[in-house]
């Protein structure tokens, strides 16, 4: 997962031992000063990593043993107004309060952390206070709370989390099913309103829709959906045209992507204002905001200098097909902030960079005082 100064090499399905990692290093994030080039983790040698989510400011690892492993901020979310917790843990240490729990995936929002139990149970840090969570906690606690409400008796397969909401990808004994709770803002959450949720609720729409969803992906404003028939929805906040839907417009309740009406879709990626759609076929279809050159299209400037238009409807990556393999898994930013940048896994394991590299977050050398890459290019790491 990509944040906006930093990338967690842990994409592929078929999981390395160890976590390689890379960049900027002005603030020890990853465990190690490194600036642009991946390196293994020697600290978490033997220890085999299964999943790594990535936030703004912190980096959790889950092993097969279902240990959780975290370095960056010592805390799980931001306070609404400054930073809880100034200590930073340069190096991965496990998580004390989650060693009896078997995780299995964690997210990482704004103002909380989400992991999810072997047993489909969801259990969130942070953001408590006002009962945003459906608990009172302080910002900074540290201990993991049970999610209550609906999905207490209900497994859940997935989790995603965007700047301030949680979305959940739950198994019912009628099929699968979509939840969310936190801040409504934009109609994220998808229930025809801007209402927040304290306790998760079902997002109805699907239903009507006819669409099994099978994948989920919280972006930072905006969400969006992989149905069993490999149709796409998307809903939230419809800045830079994100949702896809040829327009700017917010969606307050999942609307089907018409314009990928002849693509059928195994994997979706959401992130600031960005969405990616990786097709059966291998092909990546991009929209949203086009800053850093992170949607993969490489615009030439305009007659104003805009050389990073925005997409409203999705566009194939023809640079993608350039690899000759089949894209399998998109990861991108997923923050509020700047340093735009996208990693394609290919099947056979190879990962290939574009977008804003000024930090070192690309993992590939830019030259010439570059500041991005428009091109996808092959990050020296084997992820097979």
């Amino acid at each position: 997962m990509a944040t906006p100064a930093y990338q967690v090499a842990h994409l592929s399905p078929i999981l390395r031992p160890d976590i390689i990692n890379e960049r900027n290093g002005k603030r020890n994030l990853l465990g190690r000063e490194v600036n642009g080039t991946p390196l293994y983790c020697r600290s978490l040698q033997g220890i085999r990593i299964i999943q790594a989510a990535a936030g703004a400011g912190r980096t959790m690892l889950i092993s097969d043993a279902g240990q959780v492993y975290a370095f960056g901020k010592d805390s799980f979310g931001e306070a609404e107004y400054g930073v809880q917790g100034t200590k930073l843990v340069t190096s991965p240490q496990l998580v004390e309060s989650l060693k009896n729990i078997f995780v299995v995936q964690a997210a990482i929002g704004n103002f909380f952390t989400a992991v999810l139990s072997r047993e489909g149970r969801v259990y969130t840090f942070s953001w408590g206070n006002d009962a945003r969570l459906g608990h009172h906690t302080e910002p900074n606690d540290v201990e993991p709370h049970p999610l209550l409400g609906t999905l207490e008796n209900i497994p859940v397969v997935q989790i995603a989390a965007g700047y301030c909401y949680l979305l959940a990808l739950a198994c019912q004994p009628s099929g699968m099913a979509v939840y969310s709770v936190g801040c409504g803002l934009g109609g994220k959450l998808g229930h025809g309103s801007r209402t927040d949720e304290k306790h998760p609720r079902l997002i109805e729409q699907f239903q009507l829709l006819n669409l099994q969803p099978v994948v989920v992906a919280a972006g930072a404003w905006h969400a969006a959906v992989v149905g069993q028939d490999g149709r796409v929805c998307t809903w939230g906040w419809g800045r830079y045209g994100c949702l896809g839907h040829g327009n700017e417009e917010c969606e307050s309740v999942p609307k089907v992507v018409q314009a990928l009406n002849d693509v059928k879709a195994i994997h979706v990626a959401t992130g600031d204002y960005t969405t990616f759609v990786v097709s059966e076929d291998g092909d990546v279809y991009s929209f949203g905001c086009g800053e850093s050159a992170s949607l993969g299209h490489n615009a030439i400037a305009d007659g104003q200098g805009n050389r990073h238009a925005n997409v409203l409807t999705p566009q194939l990556v023809t640079s993608l097909k350039q690899v000759n393999e089949r894209v399998v898994q998109i990861s991108l930013t997923n923050s509020i902030y700047w340093n735009a940048h996208t990693f394609a896994l290919t099947e056979s394991g190879k990962l290939y960079a574009f977008g804003a590299g000024d930090k070192g977050q690309l993992g590939i050398e830019l030259v010439n005082n570059q500041t991005e890459r428009g091109n996808p290019e092959r990050v020296d790491i084997d992820l097979s």
